[in-house]
């Protein structure tokens, strides 16, 4: 599959797609005391949203709200005090803003609270796998949602640099890819639409230096399932690893090679803490793919 067959749109509710022409960039909003990256800098509804408002300014397609750390080593953050962090401030964005949101929960009860409140996807690191109760929600609302592919759950996992042992896979992305088809045939058994699903490999969930890089240069094969790709690798440590950069907030360049390296390969969703960087290179990206055509 070229870059050029990859899905145009995402159906992110009954009344609303997503384009992904030429990509559509998801900017982080962490309401957290304890993200690897950002963790406790947006603690109120007012500092929330004063970011998320400058990320939508600088190119943000999608807003990705989250109350519960995903980092290495992080516990697990109890679906009622998921909901007080974030659904505030999802309703306080929707009045003020059309921009697409999505909640970044494996919970089905924060998730059907964040759709109340005015999401439209539900990016589930878990892939709908933690709570049995997602996927229908998901199916019944007719809202987006984000497959992630993770080896393990994060208070089980490891920076991707810091492996005692490092994860077996034999073929990582063939491993990730009938994990990924796997998770989307339970969620079409459960109702979901097939133009509603987005597929992440997950990078740095439960994957070694090495491998991350292995799924960045195969991203082609990822696409060539037929599904919009989203790929995170912002700010993450396997970038440090190569660039030295040990401050999370250091990798920004970094972290632009990477999705400049994954929308070559077809992923159209980015996740980025630094909107404005990534949109700028992607545009350049866009630019070249196209043979110095601008569109």
């Amino acid at each position: 599959m070229t870059s050029d067959d990859t899905p145009r749109f995402w159906t992110v509710g009954p009344d609303r797609v997503v384009s992904l022409e030429p990509f559509v960039l998801m900017g982080v909003v962490n309401m957290t005391p304890d993200s690897f990256s950002d963790g406790g800098r947006f603690a109120t509804v007012d500092e929330a949203f004063a970011h998320a408002m400058q990320l939508v300014d600088e190119g943000a397609g999608i807003l990705d709200i989250g109350g519960e750390s995903t980092r290495p080593g992080a516990e697990p953050v109890a679906a009622d005090e998921q909901i007080r962090r974030v659904v505030p401030l999802i309703a306080r964005i929707r009045t003020r803003s059309n921009t697409a949101i999505s909640v970044d929960t494996t919970s089905a009860t924060v998730a059907e609270a964040a759709l109340e409140a005015g999401a439209d996807i539900v990016n589930d690191v878990s892939a709908g796998a933690d709570d049995p109760a997602m996927l229908p929600l998901v199916a019944r609302r007719g809202v987006g949602i984000v497959l992630m592919h993770r080896l393990a759950a994060p208070r089980e996992d490891s920076y991707s640099d810091r492996y005692e042992r490092e994860p077996v896979y034999g073929d990582v992305v063939r491993a990730v890819c009938d994990h990924l088809l796997a998770r989307v045939d339970a969620a079409i058994g459960a109702g979901v639409a097939r133009d509603c699903i987005a597929l992440d490999p997950g990078l740095g969930f439960g994957k070694s230096v090495a491998q991350n890089y292995e799924l960045l240069a195969r991203t082609s094969e990822l696409a060539a399932l037929g599904y919009p790709v989203l790929v995170g690798a912002s700010r993450k440590s396997f970038l440090g690893a190569v660039s030295g950069r040990s401050d999370p907030e250091q990798r920004i360049i970094g972290s632009v090679v990477a999705a400049v390296a994954a929308f070559g390969g077809g992923a159209r969703i980015v996740r980025a803490h630094d909107v404005g960087a990534h949109r700028e290179a992607l545009l350049v990206a866009h630019a070249v793919l196209r043979g110095g055509g601008v569109s």
